[in-house]
């Protein structure tokens, strides 16, 4: 226990302000629908593939080089365009421009989405980002281990009753073992998105086989005679009963475009069903259908939308926020307390060390000839 309680000391004073960072931006992206208060933000969607083809052609007029366009969805009315140069921008659903930014930086939600997921590092901030993840679920088993010996002087409180190093270490204590059992969730999903290797053995007893789908690289590529209204048309028609979700241009020469749709039984906001074709002739050359995969897609699948508060509706929000809010206090505090103590004893050892030379120089004094 010893040992228990010396690393999970030691590795949340190091690490406890990143997640108290992790916790805080991700409890404000839960609610981003709410802050988001550009005109046409909270119009009701309207999936007309004619309107949606209009949407496609704006966005392409707009600028050069479009990457993807995310379609209006119930939390968000506005049409989203990333661009190949990092830059973007937001559509209403008639295709009117409503905002362009050229950098993340001019838009919270897109600074906000990066600092949670990458820590504002790229790929680099994704790796630390699991690892943190990990580190979390490791402080709340170890925690509620701790916890236990300890249990009967239980008192639930949201914030320390004095600031001492013991009022906020039975704080954390109390406060960690109520948010744990969220915590444990939101960790463990989160980290399994950055680390699919790692959910990929968990499930493989739920996982078989299956096939790639396998796609063209000599179509034509879109150009200005691309009849949108007539891509989404026909995309629409191989899943009638889906929302579409998002719009991919091909990275390459020769491949084709690909739309996203959200059939019903998905949880994730953007769906993972695909409909890929060639952008000269607006025909299907494939699709992929969710409902033919494995369970372990099936579970997969639904990490993002739990751990972002998708589902869930409102109740399921607000036990995000709560948790996200935990964290930081746990995090903030966790850091704030042990590296007080540290200081504390790195002074009282300097104090000690003093007190013992000023004794030994007055033993000395007192002892020399001719006292």
């Amino acid at each position: 226990m010893t040992l228990l309680s010396w690393l999970h000391r030691w590795t949340g004073g190091i690490v406890g302000l990143l997640l108290a960072i992790l916790g805080l931006s991700g409890t404000v992206l839960l609610w981003e629908d709410s802050w988001i208060l550009l005109p046409g933000a909270g119009d009701p969607v309207a999936n007309d593939p004619a309107m949606l083809g209009r949407s496609v052609a704006a966005a392409l007029a707009a600028g050069p080089e479009l990457s993807r366009l995310t379609f209006a969805s119930e939390e968000i009315g506005l049409h989203q365009a990333v661009y190949a140069d990092g830059s973007g921008a937001y559509f209403a659903q008639d295709g009117a421009l409503v905002d362009r930014w050229a950098s993340f930086w001019e838009r919270p939600e897109l600074w906000l989405f990066d600092l949670h997921h990458y820590l504002l590092m790229g790929e680099t901030g994704k790796t630390v980002t699991g690892i943190l993840g990990l580190l979390l679920l490791a402080f709340c088993i170890s925690g509620l281990v701790l916890w236990w010996r300890t249990r009967k002087t239980f008192r639930f409180r949201l914030w320390p009753a004095r600031f001492t190093a013991s009022a906020v270490v039975r704080h954390h204590r109390d406060l960690g073992a109520v948010a744990s059992p969220l915590l444990i969730l939101v960790a463990f999903t989160g980290a399994m998105m950055v680390f699919p290797a790692i959910s990929g053995w968990l499930l493989s007893p739920l996982a078989h086989e299956m096939q790639d789908v396998i796609l063209p690289d000599d179509l034509t590529a879109q150009s200005a005679q691309t009849d949108w209204a007539l891509v989404m048309t026909r995309a629409q028609a191989a899943f009638p009963d889906a929302e579409p979700r998002r719009l991919m241009l091909p990275a390459k020469a020769g491949a084709p475009i690909a739309i996203r749709f959200r059939q019903n039984f998905e949880w994730t906001p953007n769906g993972r069903t695909y409909v890929w074709l060639d952008p000269g002739g607006a025909r299907i050359v494939g699709t992929s259908d969710p409902a033919t995969q494995d369970m372990a897609s099936a579970v997969t699948e639904k990490f993002y939308p739990v751990h972002a508060g998708k589902v869930g509706g409102l109740v399921w929000r607000l036990l995000l926020t709560a948790s996200g809010l935990a964290l930081v206090l746990l995090g903030a505090l966790a850091t704030w307390s042990f590296w007080t103590r540290q200081a504390t004893d790195i002074s009282s050892k300097r104090a000690g060390r003093w007190s013992s030379e000023i004794s030994v120089r007055t033993a000395d004094s007192s002892g020399s000839p001719g006292s």
